[in-house]
């Protein structure tokens, strides 16, 4: 007889079953490991509520450290009637709280046979598939002898076994990266486990889960983040370590909103390139934005413009100002304008954000100013993971993007960010302030485009009531990339001629 491979249960959080090709191992009992605040309790009534909400499965909770009333209160705030599904037979509560009324710790000939057989009623009572236990440590904490409680809990793992259903476990960690938890408990739930972190690192927090291992099947390796949102509940975010590579590319050559700008990228940028627009405050990144988005408009696309550093008014004020009409492309229902502080809301949650809006309105071009802005508020890997997480969702739907970046210094410079997200755009365009004879000047380069042939020359731009004018190659200064621009004597211009 053939042994059959493991079948997987989709839990219903967004974008976990992504992440463990499919869900839970069926009939097993997986352990969720996470340090207090880490969304151990919610992750596990999620999978309750997943079950209910998508499959018409019921479950049973059991509670060890918040009484069933705590949870109900808890978790209508995220739109989940527990009440109403506990009439309805889809969720049964099994209340092995301490009672508050007694301060004792229990020693002697104890055993888990009498809680065994209260979830056994519960499960059969309401036909359930999925049981939680939350939480072990609450056990070892109201129990003495914690050897006792370990064979005890193993006999328990072993009985939801027989009963047939896919159970979760949460247990509490001493710290993110130590010991799996403070109890030692892996040893009787090793065959599948579930990290889950809330990392502080430099005045800034990222959520991430792991899973650490699932035996006998497959599952994606790694950290990924995820966000808590208030109607939903967790939404983790597989998108963060998606290959790029494997993903289709386009030959299709698009109309960038300015016509010079496009002979100087071999004929546009591809239609589903990512473009990065890096400079110094006030060179014209966000007026190359706004090009973008009026090339857009020409073309018929619908365009989405994510603003961090700018209200919509003001947006809308500026592109009037180079004689772009934003009101009339919204009226028309080619643009959509989200404005908002970095500071908000956690990278991850801008991330859910940014992919609900792509995935409500469809745009075929996309614009996020800027970049530097959003990396301010974040951690370093957090900030690769949401870039990696737009750009591959950008990709995957063919919709071309443009990224803004600022230089740390007026006279420009590698921006910080340009250098932790240069490897994963196809274009990068660099605008530049150049002082010459007393005055101050603004310059343009493409300096990468990636699958085409490109303009490689350093060329003036000036800024007017109709937006960006790219004209003649500055032909009498150097040092424009690396931030420290001179202007050439006479005898270095005539050695610069012979050379062309």
């Amino acid at each position: 007889m053939a042994i059959a491979p493991v079948r997987k249960v989709p839990t219903g959080i967004p974008g976990f079953d992504v992440m463990a090709h499919g869900g839970l191992p069926a009939g097993r009992t997986t352990l969720v490991a996470g340090s207090a605040g880490s969304a151990k309790t919610l992750f596990a009534s999620q999978y309750l509520a997943g079950g209910i909400m998508a499959h018409d499965q019921a479950g049973v909770f059991v509670t060890f450290e918040e009484t069933p009333l705590d949870v109900r209160r808890n978790l209508v705030s995220l739109g989940w009637d527990v009440e109403a599904w506990e009439a309805a037979g889809k969720w049964r509560f099994v209340d092995a709280s301490p009672d508050p009324e007694q301060d004792v710790t229990l020693t002697g000939a104890w055993d888990f046979g009498a809680l065994m057989a209260r979830i056994r009623r519960a499960v059969e009572s309401i036909g359930a598939t999925r049981v939680v236990v939350d939480s072990l440590g609450a056990v070892f904490s109201e129990f003495s002898q914690s050897g006792r409680v370990r064979r005890e809990l193993r006999r328990l793992v072993r009985g939801l076994r027989d009963l047939d259903v896919t159970s979760v476990m949460t247990v509490e960690r001493t710290s993110e990266y130590g010991d799996l938890s403070r109890w030692n408990v892996e040893e009787f739930v090793t065959e599948d486990v579930i990290v889950l972190r809330n990392i502080l690192e430099d005045e800034a927090a990222r959520r991430t889960m792991q899973i650490l291992k699932f035996r006998g099947t497959t599952h994606r390796k790694g950290e990924f983040p995820f966000a808590i949102i208030n109607d939903r509940g967790i939404v983790a975010l597989p998108l963060a370590n998606s290959a790029l590579i494997d993903l289709r590319s386009s030959s299709e050559r698009i109309d960038s909103g300015n016509d010079v700008l496009d002979g100087m990228c071999g004929g546009g940028p591809f239609r589903d390139s990512i473009s990065l627009v890096s400079g110094a405050t006030g060179t014209g990144k966000t007026l190359t934005v706004t090009e973008f988005m009026k090339g857009g408009s020409r073309s018929g696309d619908r365009c989405l413009l994510f603003a961090f550093e700018e209200s919509r008014a003001q947006l809308i004020r500026n592109a009037a100002g180079w004689g772009v009409d934003y009101e009339r492309m919204e009226r028309d229902g080619l643009l959509r304008i989200v404005a908002a502080y970095p500071e908000t809301a956690s990278l991850e949650e801008h991330l859910v954000s940014i992919t609900d809006a792509v995935n409500d309105f469809q745009p075929q071009r996309f614009a996020l100013d800027s970049l530097s802005a959003l990396e301010r508020a974040a951690t370093l890997r957090g900030f690769r993971h949401f870039v990696i997480g737009v750009t591959s969702m950008l990709k995957e739907r063919g919709v071309t993007g443009m990224y803004t970046a600022t230089t740390p210094s007026l006279m420009g410079g590698a921006s910080v960010t340009e250098s932790h997200i240069s490897t994963l755009t196809d274009a990068i365009i660099l605008l530049r302030y150049v002082e010459l004879a007393g005055e101050v000047k603004r310059a343009i380069s493409v300096l990468k485009m990636r699958g085409s042939i490109h303009d490689r020359e350093i060329r003036e731009i000036t800024i007017d009531g109709s937006g960006m004018h790219i004209g003649e190659q500055l032909t009498n200064v150097s040092g424009v990339l690396s931030g420290a621009p001179r202007q050439l004597g006479p005898d270095e211009l005539e050695v610069v001629g012979r050379q062309a």
